[in-house]
C-alpha cells in the first residue's frame, strides 16, 4: 500500500512434535535456508533462521500486510513437507501445533540474531522448556499449560 511504512520484527520459535531431537545435523542448515526461502518468497525479509535439532527460532521483518499467523503456517507446512518429500527423518515428520511470536524494536536486531545464532552455545546451559517460559514470563504473556508445547521429561 503506498505510503506505508514500518518496522516489524518478529521472532518465531516452533518445536518437533514430541520435542523429538529429529532435526539432524547433517541437514540443519539446509532446512535453515529453506525456510529463509519461505520467508523471502513472501516478500517478508528473512534475518537469521537457526535452531536445535527439537525446535527452530525464525526472526523476520514483516509488512504489515502479512499476518504472522500466515507466516508461521506456511513456514511449518512447506518446511514440514520439505523435511518428507526428501526422507530426511526415518519417520514422518511434523511439527507441534501452535508457535511463539515476540517483537522486538529496530534497536534489538543485533541482539536477536546473535542469540538465534549462538543456540547451540545457550542451550548448553538452559533447555528449551526453560528458555520458553522465560520468553513467555519476559513478554508478560499469559498462558495456559495445557496449551503449551508437549513437553518431553
Amino acid at each position: 500500500m503506498a505510503g506505508t511504512f514500518s518496522q516489524i520484527y518478529i521472532q518465531i520459535v516452533f518445536a518437533v512434535k514430541g520435542r523429538q531431537n529429529l532435526i539432524g545435523k547433517e541437514w540443519k542448515e539446509e532446512l535453515n535456508k529453506y525456510i529463509a526461502g519461505i520467508i523471502n518468497g513472501k516478500g517478508q525479509k528473512s534475518i537469521i533462521v537457526n535452531g536445535m535439532p527439537d525446535h527452530i527460532h525464525v526472526f523476520a521483518g514483516l509488512k504489515p500486510a502479512m499476518r504472522i499467523s500466515d507466516l508461521a503456517r506456511d513456514i511449518k507446512n512447506n518446511s514440514c513437507n520439505f523435511i518428507n518429500d526428501r526422507k530426511l527423518t526415518l519417520k514422518k515428520f511434523s511439527w507441534q501445533e501452535g508457535y511463539g511470536a515476540f517483537s522486538y524494536s529496530h534497536s534489538h536486531i543485533e541482539n536477536v540474531y546473535k542469540y538465534i545464532l549462538n543456540q547451540e552455545k545457550h542451550h548448553r546451559k538452559k533447555t528449551f522448556r526453560e528458555e520458553y517460559y522465560e520468553f513467555l514470563k519476559k513478554y508478560e504473556i499469559e498462558y495456559n499449560e495445557k496449551y503449551l508445547f508437549e513437553w518431553i521429561e
